[in-house]
């Protein structure tokens, strides 16, 4: 596996870093061209989450997946979270478009997932994608930027849904743009097919969230699946015990361990394997 640290500069001429997993090629596959995904962590814009970065990123690159860690601005960094994050997205999916052959990748199977405040990044990426608002404002065009598919972990969607009161010194840095601040607003037909798992007993991003963004899908006729558990609180990642922290058992759940697999039965199904 060839592992690399990359600095890309997004169509607002930030500066963010990737992190590549990208599996040896071997010419005796049957299927030469791999998927991709690039994995966006939570951790309440504060911080990224490493229990959602590397280890998701190694269990795409265990089901045959090249894949990606990217970061993204946070509360602490110079200026807003949007419209960066977003278009950090956006522009990791078109360096990956570009350099498909580099990279060993199809070009035409390539995944986000975003897991709560990294579900809002996603979402809202998507939105952007297809906005001929953004698309002129920042030269770029949808079928370049805009991923093939989407999995969305316990996402944070509307930023007024959040379990907790956001801090005062943080609220400046929230979006104030309607579709920036709540992402099912921006759902459209052009929005890619979407997966969505969450647990129903989510304290920190409310069911809510899931539940808003599944209409919008559906009032769109956007191809969607989703798992919401009875049981499994919030930020469970992999739900296996390689991924607990300590005094935190509940982030082991077999049950709700399952959306991994659901997830890669969903996308072989969505693209005919």
């Amino acid at each position: 596996m060839k592992i690399e640290n990359l600095t890309l500069t997004n169509f607002n001429q930030r500066e963010f870093k990737i992190h590549t997993y990208v599996l040896d090629q071997n010419p005796e596959l049957v299927e030469q061209k791999r998927p991709l995904a690039i994995v966006v962590p939570g951790g309440s814009f504060e911080h990224l989450s490493q229990r959602e970065s590397e280890p998701v990123a190694l269990a795409f690159n265990n089901e045959g997946f090249n894949s990606v860690v990217m970061e993204y601005n946070l509360v602490h960094d110079e200026g807003k979270i949007y419209p960066d994050a977003g278009l950090d997205v956006l522009s990791t999916v078109k360096f990956f478009r570009d350099h498909a052959e580099e990279y060993n990748l199809d070009p035409e199977r390539i995944l986000t997932i975003g897991f709560s405040a990294g579900g809002h990044v996603v979402s809202v990426a998507n939105n952007m994608a297809t906005s001929p608002l953004y698309q002129k404002k920042y030269g770029f065009e949808k079928d370049d930027v805009l991923p093939n598919k989407t999995i969305l972990g316990y996402p944070l969607i509307n930023i007024d849904k959040i379990g907790f009161p956001i801090p005062e010194d943080q609220k400046n840095k929230m979006p104030e743009e309607k579709d920036l601040l709540d992402s099912a607003l921006g759902v459209t037909r052009e929005t890619p097919d979407t997966f969505i798992f969450q647990a129903w007993d989510d304290p920190v991003v409310l069911i809510g969230n899931s539940i808003e963004y599944l209409g919008a899908l559906n009032k769109n006729k956007v191809p969607t699946e989703a798992h919401l558990f009875n049981h499994g609180y919030h930020g469970f990642s992999l739900a296996r015990h390689n991924v607990q922290t300590k005094g935190r058992e509940w982030q082991e759940n077999p049950h709700a361990a399952h959306w991994f697999n659901l997830a890669m039965e969903w996308l072989k199904s969505e693209w005919g394997e």
